[in-house]
């Protein structure tokens, strides 16, 4: 942990120095996540419900998702530009190093203009705690921790597929920018194959989906089991886990590229 906070303030210092710049790109970060809030709010102004959830049950929904995801690719995000390093050769230098790959990769050009977007999700989250019970508002920080580490285990799984596909920072982005994008909305809006898909093979749902049916007393639209709404803790858990040995799989397999 030492090593990774030295290098990322390492990274935002840098960035400061140009400061205009580094304003600009947090002010404009956070303008254009608010467009998918404004989004929402413009779908309302012709529904009353959507997918069976009320305005600001909905917002609750996005906040809980984007803060989660706002923090996971700020701090882990950089390891999904892991192609870029070993087409470059400088993933040989990582390696060399006497710090975790995982750790150099991670606080890379560390994006403290990410602030931005965090900032503008932690806003729309407050304005929606109003319709949070206080006797449930105990799972809220456990769906924001467990949304983290679900989203840094997607990255790193995209990450280790990098080690062995060209294209799979696209194919990963299908997972981690499109999986924010997904559970942003009530998951009753698709299809029931694509709801058990991110309940069961990727847990995507258990970033806020299931937990949020607890804490605003939805019932499931699909029958789902009640205890799935507390199982984010182990949904994050066994992801994190596959995705830490995909990482040393992929770390054991790699090969110079001999830059």
């Amino acid at each position: 942990m030492g090593d990774y906070l030295l290098l990322a303030w390492t990274w935002v210092r840098a960035s400061a120095q140009y400061r205009t710049s580094f304003a600009v790109s947090i002010v404009s970060s956070f303008a254009i996540n608010a467009l998918d809030a404004v989004a929402i709010g413009i779908v309302f102004t012709h529904v009353t419900t959507l997918g069976g959830f009320s305005l600001r049950e909905v917002m609750f929904l996005y906040g809980t998702s984007g803060v989660s995801f706002a923090l996971a690719d700020m701090l882990f995000g950089n390891v999904e530009r892991l192609s870029q390093h070993i087409r470059a050769g400088t993933f040989d230098t990582m390696l060399i190093r006497p710090v975790s790959p995982f750790v150099q990769m991670a606080a890379d050009g560390f994006g403290a203009h990410r602030i931005g977007r965090l900032a503008q999700a932690v806003i729309v989250l407050g304005l929606s705690l109003p319709v949070v019970p206080w006797s449930r508002a105990w799972m809220v920080p456990v769906m924001i921790v467990c949304g983290v580490v679900i989203f840094t285990a997607v990255f790193t799984l995209g990450a280790a597929l990098q080690f062995v596909l060209v294209d799979a920072p696209e194919l990963a982005n299908a997972f981690t920018y499109g999986g924010v994008t997904l559970t942003q909305y009530p998951l009753s809006v698709y299809g029931e194959q694509l709801v058990r898909g991110v309940t069961y093979i990727v847990p995507l749902a258990f970033v806020n989906w299931q937990p949020a049916l607890y804490v605003l007393g939805q019932p499931d639209p699909l029958g789902l089991p009640g205890w799935l709404r507390f199982a984010s803790p182990l949904a994050a858990l066994l992801l994190s886990a596959v995705a830490a040995l995909a990482w040393r799989a992929g770390i054991r397999r790699y090969r110079s590229t001999g830059n």
